[in-house]
């Protein structure tokens, strides 16, 4: 079973957040909201509320299989000044680990040289800060052990993209069943 952090900060669309942590718990992964913010209560972009469970100081990042980054202003800013989540990201990318950003949060992705030469996305207008990366408008890229979405609209998409590099097929179906997920394309 793939152990997934979802790093959280104040300001973080929470959609692109929660939507991760449900659809991979759809599909059986242990999953931790991880809050980077010294406290468990989120305050997201659009004044919701809820709750990460753990703090950052609380879990043994090498314990997870993967990161993922939900975008939203000011999160995405908070993630990228964050020290333990830099460091996770950078240690993830290099060991071929999961490393999933949406939104705007590819731009930590690019700014800390994880990008270069990988095909990418992120949220329209972000995409000078995707450093090095070979562009794609997409709703969710996979690219090795990265994989990045565009925004909150793509959100189920960026979970089964995940989904579907972490568990096998059966897995997914079953989540995509079980959602009614029906593709746009």
């Amino acid at each position: 079973m793939s152990k997934i952090a979802v790093f959280f900060a104040d300001g973080c669309e929470e959609i692109e957040g929660l939507t991760v942590v449900d659809m991979l718990r759809r599909a059986k992964m242990d999953v931790t909201g991880v809050s980077i913010t010294g406290q468990k209560e989120i305050h997201g972009s659009h004044r919701i509320t809820f709750f990460a469970d753990a703090l950052y100081e609380e879990v043994e990042m090498d314990a997870f299989d993967g990161v993922v980054l939900p975008g939203g202003m000011p999160g995405t800013s908070n993630l990228g000044a964050h020290k333990g989540v830099v460091s996770a990201i950078q240690t993830f990318a290099a060991q071929g680990k999961l490393v999933a950003a949406i939104c705007a949060a590819p731009s930590v992705l690019g700014q800390n040289g994880i990008l270069q030469g990988r095909r990418a996305t992120c949220h329209p207008g972000w995409e000078d800060r995707l450093i090095g990366a070979v562009l794609s408008e997409e709703t969710a890229v996979t690219d090795g052990n990265v994989i990045t979405s565009r925004g909150m609209g793509t959100a189920v998409d960026f979970s089964l993209a995940i989904i579907q590099k972490l568990a096998d097929e059966e897995t997914l179906a079953q989540v995509k069943q079980g959602i009614v997920y029906r593709s746009g394309k």
